[in-house]
C-alpha cells in the first residue's frame, strides 16, 4: 500500500541525469565535431508531423553544426517554416549499437545568405571536409544552414545519460572573427612547420595505417584531421587566447605526439 496524500516517507524517484563532468564534455563535443553525417528531425509544415532526414554536417569556427542542402528537399522547406529542428550525431560500430554513445542537439537553423562573410567561411570549411560536395554546393538551389544549439542529450551508453547547454558546446572566443577570416593561411602554416607532421601524428596518436591526411579545420580549442570517410578531433591542451599563439598552439600539439 502507498502511503496517505502528502506522505513524504517514500523517496522521490532517483534521476537518471548523471551530472556533467569533462570527461562527458569532451565526448559530447568530440561526436559533434567528427560528425560527417547526422539525423536531422524537422517538422512538416503541412502535417506537423516529424520529419527526419540523413544530412552531410560539418562545423563553424565556433562549434556550431553546419549542413548544406536543396531548397527543394522536404526538410529545407520545413526549416523555412519553422526553424525548431533536432539533429542526432554519433555512429555505433561492432554489437549492440545502443551500447554506443550518442548525442541529440536541439537547434535552431539559421539560414546562410550566398556571397556572404559567413558563406564563404563555411563554404571553405564545409568543403575540405567534403570535397565531393564539390560537385553541387554552387547549385543555386542549394544553401547551408548554421544548426545553432539550445540544449543537448547525451547518451554515453547505458545509464550514462548527460543533458547539456548552448554554452557547453559553442565555442566563446575572441578569435573566432580572425580564425574564420585567415583559416586557410593558418593550416597553410602549421603544414610547413612540419611537412607530413599530420600523417606521423595520426598514426602515432590515432593509430591509423593510412596516410594522406589533412587538417580540415581549425579553432581556438583544437582542429579537426581528416581523410575521405574519417575525421579525427583533436583537442589543444588549453584554449587560445592570442592570434599569434595559434600556429605555435597546433603546431606543438603535433610535433609532440609525433615524437612520443
Amino acid at each position: 500500500m502507498g502511503g496517505a496524500p502528502g506522505d513524504m516517507s517514500d523517496p522521490a524517484p532517483k534521476s537518471v541525469i548523471r551530472p556533467t563532468d569533462d570527461a562527458s564534455l569532451m565526448l559530447a563535443r568530440r561526436l559533434v565535431r567528427e560528425a560527417r553525417y547526422a539525423a536531422l528531425s524537422v517538422l512538416e509544415p503541412d502535417t506537423g508531423h516529424p520529419f527526419a532526414s540523413r544530412v552531410l554536417v560539418g562545423t563553424d569556427i565556433d562549434g556550431v553544426p553546419v549542413m548544406i542542402a536543396s531548397m527543394l528537399a522536404t526538410h529545407m522547406k520545413a526549416l523555412l517554416a519553422d526553424p525548431r529542428c533536432a539533429l542526432l550525431v554519433g555512429e555505433p560500430g561492432k554489437g549492440d549499437p545502443l551500447a554506443w554513445p550518442r548525442i541529440t542537439l536541439r537547434c535552431e537553423a539559421e539560414i546562410i545568405k550566398p556571397d556572404t562573410e559567413s558563406d564563404v567561411r563555411i563554404r571553405s570549411r564545409f568543403l575540405r571536409r567534403h570535397p565531393k560536395a564539390k560537385l553541387y554546393a554552387s547549385f543555386q538551389d542549394f544553401a547551408f544552414f548554421r544548426l545553432v544549439p539550445k540544449s543537448a542529450s547525451l547518451n554515453g551508453g547505458f545509464g550514462r545519460a548527460y543533458i547539456f547547454s548552448s554554452a557547453d558546446l559553442i565555442i566563446v572566443s575572441q578569435l573566432n572573427d580572425y580564425i574564420g577570416a585567415h583559416e586557410l593561411h593558418i593550416i597553410e602554416s602549421v603544414v610547413k612547420s612540419g611537412c607530413n607532421l599530420v600523417d606521423h601524428f595520426t598514426q602515432r596518436y590515432f593509430r591509423e595505417k593510412t596516410g594522406n591526411w589533412y587538417i580540415s579545420g581549425v579553432d581556438a580549442e583544437g582542429f579537426d584531421i581528416a581523410r575521405k570517410e574519417k575525421v579525427h578531433r583533436v583537442n589543444l591542451p588549453e584554449p587560445v587566447l592570442e592570434a599569434n599563439g595559434l600556429i605555435v598552439a597546433y603546431s606543438n600539439v603535433l610535433k609532440y605526439n609525433s615524437q612520443n
